[in-house]
Order: C-alpha cells, then sequence, then structure tokens
C-alpha cells in the first residue's frame, strides 16, 4: 500500500516540473503555452496550443521573443 502513495506523490511531483513558455509578439501580446512551439518551415507559421487549449498559428516574424519559464 506504501508503494502506491509513493507512486501517486511522484507523479505529482513530475507534473510539476512542465515548462511553460511565453511568447512576445512585435505588437507586444504576451501568449502563454505548456507545450514548446514549433515552427513549421513549409508555412513559416510558429505552432502551439494557447493556455485554454486551443491551437494557435502566429506567423514568426510577429514573434519577438520565446521565453521559456
Amino acid at each position: 500500500m506504501k508503494h502506491w502513495i509513493l507512486a501517486a506523490v511522484c507523479l505529482v511531483a513530475l507534473s510539476g516540473c512542465a515548462s511553460e513558455y511565453l511568447i512576445s509578439t512585435v505588437d507586444g501580446q504576451l501568449l502563454t503555452t505548456y507545450d514548446k512551439p514549433e515552427l513549421d518551415k513549409d508555412t513559416g507559421m510558429l505552432e502551439f496550443e494557447d493556455s485554454e487549449g486551443r491551437e494557435q498559428h502566429i506567423p514568426q516574424s510577429q514573434v519577438k521573443q520565446i521565453i521559456e519559464r
């Protein structure tokens, strides 16, 4: 029984280690994502899932900076 409790505690601790990314755009917006944004080389669009779970695409030319927190 103690092994199950220990395993549950470890899983909760590991889930807290996920990285958060902030995407700063040239017009001053800050977009938040928990997955690393990926660049689609064919379209030149940065693809990511926002903090509300929606798939987002923005042109790479509109991205000023990506910060991992």
